[in-house]
């Protein structure tokens, strides 16, 4: 326990500190338990688009394993190539419980129009258009769990840092204010005692005293 001085003004002012960390640690809770509210849908979310991504790209892996298999590996690779082309995204910002996140969108669906992949479709197998879009798929869902999982992390550090704080304030600093406040009260009751006690004995001394004037008065 710090230094404390044991008079009435430092009790009035560990008694106000006290009161002010209580206050704090509820407005604390509060902010962990709605970050709580929020961070459990997403943790579900995340689980979903995690076991959509591994579904997606098993299948785009299977696609494209039948289209190598099937069609001449040339045709393949010229038809990858000219398919390519750019992901737009949009990333923009909110606030959640006063946390800053993070948005991540699709400027547009990167499922694409099998007339639009840049390859003739007279030259490419169904098999070859299966497997463009099943990658195209994979691409939506990377965005898709970039988005969620930024929030996961940005939640999450914040949901730690909450919780320190009020672990803090509930293990450390209140018991610690309440050891002071202890301190000095029984330092207040012990010096009242101590006060009580000689004033009594001056009392006494002044009795006798005055009982001994007395006494010579009636002598």
């Amino acid at each position: 326990m710090e230094q404390v001085h044991p008079t009435r003004s430092e009790l009035l002012k560990r008694k106000a500190n006290r009161s002010l960390a209580d206050q704090g640690m509820n407005l604390l809770k509060r902010k962990r338990d709605a970050l709580l509210a929020e961070f459990m849908p997403i943790i579900d979310e995340t689980m979903r688009l995690s076991l959509r991504l591994e579904r997606v790209t098993a299948d785009a892996q299977y696609d494209l394993a039948m289209a190598k298999a099937k069609d001449s590996g040339p045709k393949v690779r010229s038809a990858s190539y000219a398919a390519q082309g750019e992901v737009l995204v949009d990333i923009t910002g909110t606030h959640v419980m006063g946390v800053p996140i993070p948005v991540i969108r699709k400027g547009q669906s990167t499922l694409r129009n099998v007339l639009k992949r840049g390859y003739g479709i007279t030259g490419v197998s169904s098999r070859v258009d299966a497997a463009a879009e099943k990658f195209e798929e994979i691409i939506d869902v990377i965005i898709e769990s970039a988005d969620i999982e930024t929030r996961l992390r940005r939640l999450g550090e914040e949901l730690r840092k909450t919780n320190r704080r009020v672990n803090a304030l509930e293990n450390v600093v209140i018991p610690d204010y309440d050891e002071q406040i202890k301190f000095i009260q029984m330092s207040l009751e012990e010096r009242a005692r101590e006060d009580i006690f000689r004033l009594k004995k001056v009392k006494k001394a002044l009795e006798r005293k005055e009982a001994a004037r007395l006494e010579r008065l009636k002598a």
